[in-house]
């Protein structure tokens, strides 16, 4: 091997020595860090726990400890670690984990919102209970089924003079001017979670018969909508003392509403039509014209 050959090898051996020692107080502060990163952050969860199979056993609060650290940010991240991998027998709903089914409605922290977009708070013990003022099926599972029904009552769906008679052989289009379709931004965002009406003390106490933040925002909704004829029919059955006007305007529904809607604003304008104070305007375009 010539002199010049041992020479390079000489260097570059050197070179290589002289770099692992440089690195090397980097490498020891990222193991370092990374072994701090690994020692687990405890949280505590009290969940509301309630067994229908056991009637004669009340509802009571189970303590869980989840490592923050192998879970993700956000409360349904905690649920699913808890259910998976701690206790099956925990009940919830969830589907979408985007904030668009509105199925993980519950109470944390005090508060109505979507667990899936609720972040942990890592400073005190989280307590989750389902929506306040329903009947629960078991744990965090509320029975929704008067909700349904009162939002079924509303007739949720575009309603026409002329809708049996589309033209043959030809799909029946409803035409709306833009000015006329930006009416409905902020309502038919709705996801129907139910946090807006679970948080207003009226329907705690009169269920029965108010219908509630979440359901009268969807009756405006199609009240105001152009296309819509059925306005008056949709008024009148809500001239009662219960199904509108219970409504105190205290604002809770759209305090805590998790799509930042305001429920509030469009229950105002509804008892403005019913009082006579308002008229829903006429349509900017007549939704049919062009297409005669």
């Amino acid at each position: 091997m010539s002199k010049e050959m041992q020479l390079f090898k000489l260097c570059r051996s050197s070179f290589a020595q002289v770099r692992f020692i440089h690195n090397a107080p980097t490498a020891n502060a990222a193991v370092a860090e990374a072994k701090k990163e690994k020692a687990p952050k405890i949280k505590t969860f009290s969940i509301y726990r309630w067994n229908p199979d056991k009637p004669n056993e009340k509802p009571y609060m189970q303590e869980y400890k989840v490592d923050l650290n192998q879970c993700g940010p956000m409360v349904l991240d905690a649920l699913i670690k808890i259910k998976n991998e701690m206790d099956p027998t925990l009940t919830f709903r969830r589907s979408c984990r985007e904030g668009i089914c509105g199925s993980c409605a519950m109470n944390i922290g005090g508060t109505n919102t979507l667990a899936c977009i609720s972040k942990i708070n890592t400073n005190v013990t989280t307590k989750i209970y389902p929506l306040p003022h329903m009947y629960v099926v078991k744990d965090l599972v509320p029975d929704m089924t008067n909700f349904y029904n009162q939002y079924r009552s509303i007739e949720p769906w575009l309603q026409r003079e002329d809708a049996d008679k589309p033209k043959s052989g030809q799909v029946q289009q409803y035409l709306q001017s833009i000015d006329d379709r930006a009416k409905l931004d902020g309502l038919y965002e709705c996801i129907l979670c139910a946090c807006c009406s679970t948080s207003c003390p009226s329907y705690w106490w009169n269920g029965d018969k108010y219908l509630g933040p979440a359901v009268l925002m969807q009756a405006y909704r199609w009240i105001i909508d152009s296309r819509d004829e059925a306005t008056s029919k949709r008024l009148d059955k809500m001239r009662d003392p219960f199904s509108a006007f219970r409504c105190h305007s205290i604002m809770n529904c759209t305090k805590t509403c998790p799509k930042g809607l305001n429920p509030g604003k469009a229950i105002a304008e509804i008892k403005k039509l019913l009082g006579g104070v308002a008229t829903k305007p006429k349509p900017q375009l007549d939704p049919v014209a062009l297409q005669k």
